[in-house]
């Protein structure tokens, strides 16, 4: 069976707001800066974000992530 092949809907360098989920780790909603795209979690794309208030970066699923 062939899987169909998922495509990001944001780009390196968009920003993008972020909604944290309730079962992961806490996390800061807020706007963001896609520095990386990963690949696929299940039927999930994922991203690599930055904020500018945090000196790390977070993975995002794009379900979590919409346009600011």
């Amino acid at each position: 069976m062939m899987e169909r092949a998922l495509k990001h809907k944001y780009s390196v360098g968009e920003t993008v707001y972020f909604t944290a989920s309730n079962v992961a780790r806490p996390a800061a909603s807020g706007t963001y800066e896609v520095i990386r795209l990963l690949p696929t979690d299940g039927d999930d794309c994922q991203y690599r974000i930055k904020s500018s208030t945090e000196a790390f970066e977070r993975v995002a699923k794009e379900s979590q992530l919409a346009i600011s």
